[in-house]
């Protein structure tokens, strides 16, 4: 059992009414059938009365414990048992997966093959950074990427993994899914199971508590005949997933983070972590790099970087980490320009951010526009056609939007 696991007694104190309020519907429609007082008088002397009546007490309180223990059930379980009543589901990563995502849609495959259900897994946008490709390569993930929602294969078995609602991709608003596993803010839900842990530092975290709530093998060598074994490459993954979600286990993590890496450590095979942590880099992230540092604008504790266009946009988030290396930075923003969109990528590590509203409040005023994240890091999307122009050039005015953003970092909006 993880150190950071909840255990059944938890779980019922964090949400009393998840055990009280079913007991108590139990009881009142087994009042219905007693008398309101009962008449000692009437009762009769038959001790095979008492013993009938022993026996039905017993009997309640038999089903009693059994329903208690159905409420009480590891989440892992009732994912388990969700995956079990369907021949076929689809999991859905968010657009660009990262290895956070791969893992968890990993772990998530992993449980469904064990109890027969078929797995696809699925994706929008591009799989482009290096440690992102080099996960997909080594570990041998397979994974499809789709462009509208008619793409997707299974849609009554929808499963997303690292977010809670779908985007990305044509029709995205119109899938339902079944099942919602994250740790982002956010009210996306599904049908028949959600779980959204914000306070988690990856969503590999959550998957690799389920796997501890199913008995999984963490030690491939020690895994029984019927076992659900977690294997080196499963392991590597989910390991990388939480390394990478939280910064090699140095932001936004819990203790409940570390206590998953220790739990996989026994079947993670170190030489394909290294091949996936070490990929080679590609010109475009080393070009967007070097403007990044020959750009950045400082004022204060916090930066902000414009580095023109880009062909990657994935470079950005590459090169915002580079930046948050710079001394005396607390935070820093970068963007480019792909395809008539600003994109826009947030470090911090300044107490007083909370990066995701900062954005959020900066673009809330441009029609279309998207941004958010964690108090850490954080993401936008703007249309280059709802910034306001220059008037001496009539180009887009990124001045404006650099001092927008500030301003939202030093609390003016």
């Amino acid at each position: 059992m993880l150190v950071g696991m909840r255990t059944h007694l938890e779980v019922a104190a964090m949400d009393p009414h998840r055990v009280a309020a079913p007991i108590a519907a139990v009881f009142e429609a087994l009042s219905r059938f007693l008398p309101e007082t009962p008449d000692l008088a009437s009762v009769p002397d038959d001790p095979l009365y008492y013993a009938l009546g022993f026996l039905v007490a017993l009997a309640v309180l038999y089903v009693l414990y059994r329903f208690v223990r159905w409420l009480l059930r590891p989440e892992g379980v009732a994912f388990r048992n969700l995956l079990e009543r369907h021949d076929e589901i689809n999991v859905l990563m968010h657009p660009n997966p990262d290895p956070d995502a791969m893992a968890a849609a990993m772990a998530v495959e992993s449980i469904a093959e064990h109890v027969d259900t078929e797995t696809v897994v699925q994706y929008p946008g591009r799989i482009r950074r290096p440690e992102n490709r080099a996960f997909r390569t080594v570990l041998e993930f397979d994974c499809d990427r789709i462009e509208a929602a008619s793409d997707i294969e299974h849609t009554d078995g929808i499963v997303l993994v690292d977010h809670n609602t779908a985007r990305g991709f044509v029709d995205s608003e119109e899938v339902e899914p079944i099942a919602v596993v994250d740790h982002h803010p956010g009210n996306g839900t599904g049908s028949e199971f959600t779980d959204i842990r914000e306070r988690y530092g990856a969503t590999a975290s959550i998957l690799t508590e389920y796997l501890d709530d199913l008995d999984a093998a963490f030690d491939p060598e020690r895994g029984g005949e019927d076992a659900l074994v977690v294997d080196s490459e499963l392991a590597t993954g989910l390991t990388y997933g939480v390394q990478s979600d939280t910064k090699n286990l140095t932001r936004g993590c819990t203790e409940i983070d570390f206590d998953v890496c220790a739990a996989l450590f026994p079947a993670i095979d170190q030489d394909l972590l290294r091949r996936v942590t070490t990929p080679s880099v590609s010109h475009d992230v080393l070009r967007v790099k070097a403007k990044a540092i020959d750009r950045v604008r400082v004022e204060g504790a916090f930066g902000i970087c414009n580095v023109g266009d880009i062909s990657n946009v994935d470079a950005l988030s590459q090169a915002v980490e580079e930046l948050m290396r710079l001394e005396g930075a607390s935070a820093v923003v970068l963007y480019g320009i792909n395809d008539g969109t600003v994109h826009v990528s947030a470090r911090s590590h300044d107490d007083r951010l909370h990066m995701g509203e900062c954005l959020r409040r900066a673009v809330g005023d441009i029609e279309t526009a998207s941004a958010g994240g964690h108090p850490r890091m954080a993401g936008g999307q703007i249309p280059l056609s709802g910034l306001p122009t220059d008037d001496s050039s009539n180009a887009p005015d990124f001045e404006w939007f650099d001092d927008r953003i500030l301003g939202a970092m030093n609390g003016e909006y």
